[in-house]
């Protein structure tokens, strides 16, 4: 589908749902363990049984404040839970406990490359239950342990123009909810997913477009393709004269295409009325106070402090800072007494290569700090060449032994030794006569051509700086 899209600018809003990090469900004293056996982690709270009452997890108001501090947003000092009714099979009660006029935290914001995005309102929310649909089977399953997990939901304002935008705003605040650790942001399990609303509208106008909404998804990838396309889909339809319905879709992960779902609900349709089981939250100064002195670095500013503490390029600090696991693991090594660059370069080149290959997070892999710190010193001193390191460095991330282990076992000490050196040399001119009087008549780029043989001879072990300065004073004699 190709059309002329220099008419028309996208604008898109994106409602981004969080399950908070919690051991227990936000009314309940149920566990949130992901993966338990269907309706296993349930009670007659979350099951919506006739007479039970909901008590609010104090953890949740906790860490949707702490939240909101990180994006910057008013803690509301007075707040209070709704009931949104609709009816759903894996909603019990027929109703889900939210937050309608008073949420918790607004008037927030987080600047994403040069441009400050910004946030309307945190909430929070229960979660509903789980359809399962199997295709072999006439019945649809209902597994009710997620019911009344806690999550919150950020709403931005529409203030995002592109499909690579939304997917950075995301990503920039997946990163700062792992840093505060209120949620593992495991889009894969459902705990960070995303609503986006789009529309278009005539390049200049200032009112808003009629706006689709898709829903639940669940990957960077897929909340850049779906816009994309929804792009594209609204465009031709514009450009063809016709108009946009406001709806619901999904996004086919298949096709790379939106479907329609249902038209697109208004918050009357919900019939929100003030939550009668639950009194009001109040939050105090002092207890704001104190949740914010439980706020550590955040990613921003670990980069800026890369950057500023370790001389790296801007681009190194990013991509190190993006995961706290990361950055500290890239601290440990420097504190161990390795130089930042160094161990910068080594990180996002063979260390993030290795782990795209066994499909592993850095927490998982058995190749630690102070291994590549040991393996760097034997670099600096001479005992082993770069190109040999690369071959010590993968068989350390497979076995966990030390590179001076490995440098012993398979024999790989670099040769420094001249005479050693020069015996070799004198062979491979020797047995290349021919070539060494071409060299000698100017053909200087066979200098190549003896290296290579010299490294083939000694199996890459030979000294380069060394190996360099012999052979170009052996070869002009």
């Amino acid at each position: 589908m190709k059309t002329n899209m220099k008419t028309y600018e996208t604008v898109i809003g994106l409602e981004i749902h969080a399950q908070l990090s919690t051991k227990t469900k936000i009314f309940c004293s149920c566990p949130t363990q992901f993966g338990s056996v269907p309706n296993t982690q349930t009670c007659p709270i979350c099951i919506g049984m006739p007479g039970v009452l909901p008590v609010l997890n104090k953890k949740v108001v906790e860490f949707v404040i702490k939240a909101g501090l990180a994006t910057n947003c008013t803690i509301s000092k007075h707040s209070r839970f709704a009931r949104k009714n609709y009816f759903y099979p894996d909603l019990p009660k027929g109703y889900q406990i939210s937050q309608f006029d008073l949420p918790l935290c607004q008037r927030g914001s987080l600047t994403v490359g040069d441009k400050i995005i910004n946030i309307n309102r945190i909430h929070i929310e229960e979660d509903a239950g789980k359809n399962i649909h199997d295709s072999s089977d006439i019945h649809s399953l209902v597994d009710l342990n997620r019911a009344g997990v806690p999550l919150m939901e950020i709403v931005t304002e529409p203030d995002i123009a592109s499909p690579l935008e939304a997917g950075a705003f995301m990503r920039k605040l997946r990163a700062i909810l792992r840093y505060l650790e209120i949620c593992d942001g495991n889009m894969e399990e459902g705990s960070l997913r995303c609503d986006a609303n789009i529309s278009l509208r005539p390049i200049g106008q200032k009112e808003l477009g009629v706006k689709a909404e898709v829903k639940n998804l669940n990957s960077f990838r897929y909340v850049e393709k779906a816009l994309e396309y929804e792009i594209e889909r609204q465009t031709k339809i514009l450009t063809d004269g016709g108009r946009i319905i406001q709806e619901t879709r999904l996004f086919n992960t298949q096709s790379g295409k939106t479907i329609s779902m249902r038209s697109k609900e208004e918050s009357h349709d919900y019939r929100y009325f003030p939550e009668p089981d639950l009194v009001p939250i109040e939050v105090s100064d002092q207890w704001i106070n104190e949740i914010r002195e439980t706020i550590t670095e955040l990613p921003d500013q670990k980069t800026a402090r890369f950057v500023r503490d370790y001389k790296l390029p801007s681009y190194d600090a990013d991509l190190l800072s993006l995961e706290k696991y990361t950055a500290d693991w890239f601290e440990e090594a420097v504190r161990l007494g390795g130089d930042s660059k160094q161990v910068s370069n080594w990180m996002m080149g063979e260390l993030m290569r290795l782990l795209n290959e066994k499909n592993l997070s850095l927490d998982k892999s058995p190749l630690k700090p102070n291994l590549l710190v040991d393996m760097l010193k034997l670099v600096t001193d001479g005992t082993i060449s770069g190109k040999i390191a690369k071959t010590v460095f993968e068989d350390m991330f497979n076995t966990g032994k030390s590179a001076s282990e490995i440098v012993k076992e398979k024999g790989l000490v670099q040769i420094s030794d001249l005479g050693e050196l020069d015996t070799v040399i004198d062979e491979i001119i020797k047995s290349n006569s021919k070539e060494y009087e071409r060299y000698k008549a100017g053909e200087t780029k066979l200098l190549g051509f003896f290296v290579g043989l010299v490294m083939k001879a000694t199996k890459g072990k030979a000294n380069p700086k060394l190996l360099n300065s012999t052979l170009q004073k052996k070869l002009s004699t």
